[in-house]
């Protein structure tokens, strides 16, 4: 076992490229890609944007990381996610301002979030399950659960981070969302926990200045929420692919590319 997985690891880049071109060519292209933003963003002075694709182009180098020192084999349908969504939230995303100009952009990365945190989540304790060096046996249901737990706990700490970041920075990385109704006890002249409703807002002034948002601006909590919300969506399909993953273990071809396993481990 310990020859086979030497000799994987060892594999020469020239045929890594030949057994995985397309994934080659798409981490050729994303790279490159990132190298030309970072070129206009020099020109631009543009500093943060400069320190952004720095950060994406290390990113990218992650999953061959963790292949060479953790021996672990990531499927390339996998990979392919992740260096898209590393593309998507940091150039696109940021970069681009997809965030603010795409609807739906960070739902959709968050939903792919929670999808990837629980692939983490279930492979941390799917690899150690099945070591034999190990006496603990987990049953697919407590592995499905403990990657839906991680991949939320992950979701609530990015929540809390962007919280803190807008709190110091003001960075508004929780956006803001313009709603037309409101209930708050705040307005209540009686003090007595009732909710008074106003609906129908159309402006909102700030030091008797209009904002021009025809609407009332709440500021990160509803986008808070949606977030978690799909991370949650994403974590309980992953969940549920690797339950049966685990269920029907080797019969999965699906749920196969999505799932790192340890390199030569071939089940």
């Amino acid at each position: 076992m310990k020859h086979r997985r030497k000799k994987i690891h060892n594999v020469s880049l020239k045929e890594q490229i030949r057994q995985k071109p397309r994934l080659f060519m798409l981490y050729l292209f994303l790279r490159a890609s990132v190298i030309l933003v970072l070129v206009a963003q020099v020109f631009n002075r543009d500093w943060q944007n400069v320190m952004l694709c720095v950060l994406t182009l290390i990113l990218f180098t992650i999953p061959t990381f963790i292949e060479k020192n953790w021996h672990i084999d990531i499927p390339d349908t996998l990979e392919v996610i992740v260096l898209i969504f590393i593309y998507s939230a940091e150039i696109l995303g940021e970069i681009r301002a997809y965030y603010v100009n795409v609807p739906g952009w960070d739902t959709a990365l968050h939903t792919v979030t929670g999808f990837l945190a629980a692939a983490v989540g279930f492979s941390l304790v799917d690899i150690v399950n099945r070591n034999e060096n190990t006496k603990l046996y987990l049953s697919p249901l407590y592995v499905a659960i403990g990657a839906f737990t991680f991949s939320m706990t992950i979701g609530v700490l990015w929540e809390f981070f962007e919280f803190f970041i807008d709190s110091v920075f003001h960075l508004d990385m929780q956006k803001d969302t313009v709603i037309n109704a409101i209930g708050s006890v705040m307005l209540d002249p009686t003090r007595s926990n009732r909710p008074v409703l106003i609906t129908g807002i159309t402006d909102t002034a700030v030091n008797g200045e209009s904002l021009g948002i025809n609407g009332y601006l709440d500021i990160g909590l509803i986008d808070t929420m949606k977030d978690l919300f799909v991370t949650f969506v994403g974590a309980t399909v992953f969940s549920i692919i690797g339950f049966f993953y685990l269920k029907n273990r080797g019969e999965g071809k699906f749920a196969k590319r999505f799932i790192p396993r340890m390199m030569g481990n071939e089940k």
